[in-house]
């Protein structure tokens, strides 16, 4: 007769440390699309000249609670100056940040969270200039790093729409 072994003991599971980011919700806030010409703009086959503008900024509701919003504007015209259309998408996402150090706020809020909301605010723009009638706008990517840059130099080293907050090198 065998005698089975002896069951090792396991050792109890370790809690998973907290994320630095959590995304609670993600939204349209506003979505606006003018065809000022139509039918006529979907007639022409004229290469249009494309406008495109991204920005990101925050706002901060608890002391770790903040909503990001990404705006996405896009216009075309004719060579002549015509408008074909014209696009607005602020799509938004509410946010907690973790235990991190302060100098972590800005890049997870004006960088990593815009990352997670930019393939959906990019697949929204697609359909809607789609469903309008045009070839489907595909964005490229958003260096959101130098954009976050930007918006730093701008703010003198304030995290836009943080309160309280100075962040150092970043």
């Amino acid at each position: 007769m065998s005698i089975p072994p002896s069951p090792v003991p396991t050792p109890p599971p370790q809690p998973a440390p907290a994320s630095p980011l959590t995304l609670h919700g993600q939204y349209i806030k506003d979505l606006s699309f003018e065809n000022p010409r139509a039918p006529q703009s979907l007639i022409e086959q004229k290469q249009p000249q494309l406008t495109l503008n991204v920005n990101v900024a925050t706002r901060q509701f608890e002391a770790k609670t903040f909503e990001v919003t990404l705006t996405i504007e896009a216009s075309a015209v004719t060579p002549e100056k015509e408008p074909l259309f014209m696009l607005e998408l602020v799509y938004a996402g509410t946010v907690s940040i973790g235990e991190v150090p302060q100098d972590a706020f800005g890049p997870l809020l004006l960088i990593e969270t815009p990352r997670l909301l930019f393939p959906f605010a990019r697949a929204i723009v697609a359909n809607c200039t789609r469903e309008a009638g045009f070839p489907p706008l595909n964005i490229a990517p958003v260096d959101f790093v130098a954009l976050y840059r930007q918006q730093l130099e701008a703010a003198g080293g304030n995290i836009p729409g943080v309160t309280g907050n100075q962040v150092g090198h970043a």
